[in-house]
C-alpha cells in the first residue's frame, strides 16, 4: 500500500492537534516528524507517538516527507509555503492564507512554479449540514440566492492571537474568512464591494478588534453580511457558533453548523457545556487532502480559495480605516 509520508510545522495554532489525530487515524499517511521552534509546545506529541522532532522546519523539509500540514502564526504562512514548495513539498495551510495580497499570491505562485498543490483549511466545507446546503442549492430547491446572512462569533483566543505582529488582524481577519469561504462556494462569485465595521467592544484594555460587521456584494448581485466578533464570554456554554440563512427566490435555508451537541450541567464546570457529537470537519479535510495526493488530484480546497476569503477581510480593514466601502 502507498503511504503519503506527512510533516507538521508548528503547532502555535490548536487545530494541529485534531489534524494530527486525523491523520494518524489514516492507513495511508505516516507522519513522519513535527517541527516547532518551541519543543515545550509539541513535547507531549512528539513523546506520547514518539515522532522525530525538528527545531527547524527547514530540516523536516530537507527528509524526504511528502506534504507537510503548517498550522503557525499567521504572519509565518508565506515564508513556510514558499519555502515547502520551494523542496517540493505539497502543502495544507491553516486559515487565513496569509496576511497581505501579494504574499498569498507569492505562496500560490511559487507551489505552481514547483509542481506542489497548496490547501487552504477549510473545514467548514465538512459540516453536514452545510454539505446538505450545498446540495440543496446545486439542485435548485432554494432558487438563486439573493442574500445570505452569515455568523461566526467565538470566545477570546490568547496568546498570539492577540498580537497583530503575529497574527495581521483581530476578530475580523481571524472570523471573516471561515464563512466567507462557504459565502463564495455558495454563490460560486466573487466578492466586489467590502463595507466593515470594526471596534473594540467586548474586552477592556485589548489591542486589537474583537468586535468585526463586515458586509459584501457579489458580481453576481448577492448580499452577504457577516458577525465575525469574539463575543462569546467566558459564560457560554460553548467556544462559538457558524450559522448561515440563506435567501434564495424561491425559499430560505437555514444552517447552525454546531447544532449537534449534548447540553451539560456540571457542578465540576460550574456552568453548562455544548458537547458538539457530529462527525469531525477537520477529519474530513485532512483525508480530502491526502486523498487528492494520493490520487493525483488536485485538492478541493485551493489557495486561490484561500486568497479570495482572506481579501475581503483585508479589504474590511481599509474598509474601517477609511469609513466607506472599498471595491475589489
Amino acid at each position: 500500500m502507498k503511504k503519503l509520508k506527512v510533516g507538521m510545522i508548528s503547532f502555535a495554532h490548536g487545530h494541529a492537534y485534531s489534524y494530527l489525530d486525523s491523520l494518524r487515524a489514516i492507513p495511508q499517511v505516516e507522519v513522519i516528524g513535527i517541527a516547532d521552534e518551541s519543543y515545550s509546545r509539541v513535547e507531549r506529541v512528539v513523546t506520547t507517538y514518539n515522532l522525530p522532532y525538528y527545531e527547524h522546519y527547514q530540516d523536516l523539509l530537507a527528509t524526504n516527507v511528502d506534504a507537510v500540514v503548517i498550522c503557525s502564526e499567521n504572519v509565518h504562512h508565506a515564508d513556510i509555503t514558499i519555502a515547502a514548495a520551494k523542496a517540493g513539498k505539497h502543502v495544507l495551510c491553516e486559515k487565513p492564507l496569509g496576511v497581505s495580497l501579494s504574499e498569498m499570491e507569492a505562496m500560490i505562485a511559487s507551489c505552481k512554479e514547483h509542481g506542489v498543490q497548496l490547501m487552504t483549511a477549510f473545514p467548514c466545507r465538512y459540516l453536514a449540514s452545510v454539505v446538505k446546503a450545498k446540495e440543496a442549492i446545486e439542485q435548485g430547491e432554494i432558487g438563486e440566492i439573493i442574500a445570505i446572512k452569515g455568523t461566526n462569533r467565538g470566545s477570546l483566543p490568547s496568546g498570539w492571537f492577540l498580537q497583530s505582529d503575529l497574527s495581521g488582524g483581530g476578530a475580523l481577519l481571524d472570523h471573516t474568512v471561515h464563512v466567507m469561504d462557504l459565502m463564495n462556494w455558495m454563490t460560486q462569485s466573487e466578492v466586489k464591494e467590502v463595507y466593515a465595521y470594526a471596534a473594540t467592544l467586548f474586552n477592556e484594555n485589548l489591542a486589537i478588534d474583537d468586535a468585526g460587521m463586515i458586509h459584501v456584494k457579489f458580481a453576481n448581485g448577492v448580499v452577504g453580511v457577516l458577525d465575525t466578533s469574539w463575543s462569546r464570554n467566558a459564560a457560554f456554554p460553548t467556544w462559538g457558533d457558524v450559522t448561515m440563512t440563506i435567501v434564495g427566490t424561491k425559499g430560505t435555508l437555514s444552517i447552525d453548523a454546531f447544532a449537534q451537541n449534548n447540553e451539560l450541567y456540571s457542578l465540576d464546570n460550574g456552568k453548562g457545556q455544548w458537547n458538539f457529537w457530529g462527525d469531525s470537519m477537520d477529519a474530513y479535510l485532512v483525508k480530502a487532502f491526502v486523498q487528492a495526493l494520493l490520487n493525483g488530484e488536485e485538492v478541493p480546497i485551493t489557495g486561490e480559495d484561500g486568497l479570495r476569503s482572506t481579501i475581503v477581510a483585508l479589504a474590511g480593514y481599509k474598509s474601517v480605516a477609511l469609513g466607506q466601502p472599498v471595491m475589489l
